[in-house]
Parts: structure tokens; C-alpha cells; sequence
């Protein structure tokens, strides 16, 4: 992201150090991620130190501070969702991209989480993949699912 695109969302927020969070939030929301240059004109923009902006990238999970694949998925690893075998989705998952919780595979096509509950237990265990929700997928069908996604 250029420096222009990012004065357009601070000011956007009327250059508010008040509103940083969102800007940060609008700023991901282009990128996938907050890159350390985008961090650095946001604090020159709002004279805010880079190290209180770092602080708060890295205290709200949120935020990534390294780049995303195009895929996200989130597998549930909640109570309902882990007794119905969603730790063997996960490890199938792990086995095919290559990639543990919070990493990108080498692509850049799949980014993988884990997430507490995604508020539909009663289709566990459930996958979300960009905001589609794969209820009741068993490890088996986890391949075919991930080749859906190009």
C-alpha cells in the first residue's frame, strides 16, 4: 500500500490518534496485513511512536503483522467441535498445506487458525474458509474441501 492510499484512510478519520485502531482495521482490511511501512506513515501521520502502534498490532489478534495467504481458514477447536473429532480435521489439515496454526503455507494460498468457536455447534466440527462454513466435515473430506479453493 502507498503512502497516499494510506493518508486517504487517516484522514479519512480526521488524522485522530483516537481512531487508531480502525485505521489500522481499515488498512488490513486492503492488504490482508499491516506491513511495517504502513505502520511507520500511520505513526508519522497520527505522532503516534511506531512502538505504541506495534503494541497495540500485536495485543488484538486481529491483526497480522505478516503477510496472509488467500485463503483464510479457521478451524473450530471448541468443546462441541473437539469432541466431535475436530482435532483430527486439524491435523489433516496441517498434513496437507504444510502449515500450523497462525502460519501461511509457501504459496500464499492458505493461512491457518484456530478459533474457539465459530457460534454453529451444532454443525461441529466445522471448518470456515473465507467466511464459508463446512459443517460436519469429517477428516476425509478435508481434502476435497482445501481443492475447492484455488
Amino acid at each position: 500500500m502507498d503512502n497516499e492510499r494510506i493518508d486517504q484512510i487517516v484522514d479519512g478519520h480526521q488524522g485522530q490518534a483516537s481512531s487508531l485502531i480502525q485505521i489500522l482495521l481499515d488498512i488490513q482490511s486492503e492488504d490482508g496485513w499491516l506491513p511495517r511501512e504502513a505502520l511507520e506513515r500511520v505513526g508519522e501521520k497520527l505522532h503516534v511512536p511506531l512502538t505504541r502502534i506495534q503494541h497495540i498490532a500485536t495485543f488484538y489478534k486481529a491483526f497480522s503483522l505478516v503477510p496472509k495467504g488467500r485463503h483464510k481458514v479457521h478451524i473450530c477447536v471448541g468443546t462441541a467441535c473437539h469432541v466431535r473429532g475436530a482435532s483430527r480435521v486439524l491435523d489433516t489439515v496441517q498434513d496437507l498445506t504444510g502449515i500450523k496454526p497462525g502460519e501461511t503455507d509457501l504459496d500464499s494460498r492458505f493461512s491457518l487458525e484456530t478459533v474457539n468457536c465459530l457460534g454453529c455447534c451444532a454443525l461441529g466440527p466445522v471448518v470456515e474458509i473465507d467466511g464459508k462454513v463446512h459443517g460436519k466435515i469429517s477428516a476425509a473430506d478435508t481434502a476435497d474441501v482445501l481443492d475447492s479453493y484455488k
